[in-house]
């Protein structure tokens, strides 16, 4: 079992389910406290009550709307008062605008993804940021990307937008943080689990990538684990790609 997550306090975002709830097992796992964080307090009880079963103490629920300001320094205070001084962020939440396009997408909808998929990763930055730098121990930033941000979608438009500026603030978000001891990078999966909006993952999904297999939520989890862990403390400002190689292969 790898020590690099040992005895870390992590708040990890859209943990109810999916890829967000395979990170907090595999945080705890190796020794982390979690704050399971979900708009859902239905899923972050649930998640957290198995990590528990397993692994005792290791877990609580946290319920909240990343995409509000007031909600996330709730949130915040919330997982301070539980788990002690947080060291790190995992921010894996996110909404799609899909099918539509350009022609049809309403308003609200552009405005709604945006929030939740980019403005989350600002605000859960920015106040969980703010109480790292009076510890003044550093920590680790992380926002799950998407290759969706890096090339053109037939049947979304706010969905590629907002992944797409979320490398730019991870970038800026560094450059900032970085003289606090705070590294921030993005782990960037290529269809992972059930798409985003969904629950359950088509049995018929298409993929084109060359591992030849479908990308699962505990890959991401690992990749997640490595970016956090001591082993890549010399990586931020940065994105790692987990997408099978399905981005080379667009040009067959």
């Amino acid at each position: 079992m790898s020590s690099g997550l040992q005895g870390r306090r992590a708040v990890i975002t859209g943990a109810g389910r999916n890829v967000g709830a395979a990170i907090a097992e595999r945080f705890v796992r190796e020794g982390a406290r979690v704050a399971v964080v979900d708009i859902d307090p239905s899923a972050a009880a649930r998640i957290a009550k198995e990590l528990n079963d397993q692994y005792p103490d290791s877990a609580v629920p946290v319920t909240a709307d990343v995409s509000s300001p007031q909600e996330v320094q709730r949130l915040v205070d919330e997982a301070w008062e539980q788990l002690g001084a947080v060291d790190t962020l995992v921010n894996c939440v996110a909404i799609t605008d899909r099918p539509h396009t350009v022609l049809d997408l309403p308003d609200e909808l552009w405005s709604k993804v945006l929030d939740v998929s980019l403005t989350s990763a600002f605000l859960t930055t920015k106040y969980l940021a703010r109480r790292m730098v009076v510890e003044e121990s550093g920590g680790v930033v992380l926002h799950i990307g998407s290759t969706s941000g890096m090339f053109a979608r037939k049947n979304a438009v706010a969905y590629p937008a907002a992944k797409a500026a979320l490398y730019a603030l991870v970038r800026s978000l560094a450059v900032q943080l970085g003289e606090h001891g705070i590294r921030v990078n993005t782990v960037s999966p290529n269809k992972v689990g059930s798409p985003v909006g969904s629950a359950v993952e088509p049995a018929d999904r298409a993929r084109r990538n060359l591992v030849g297999r479908a990308c699962t939520p505990e890959d991401i989890a690992g990749a997640v684990a490595f970016m956090a862990g001591a082993d890549a403390g010399f990586i931020t400002g940065t994105d790692l790609l987990v997408d099978g190689g399905a981005l080379i292969t667009s040009g067959d």
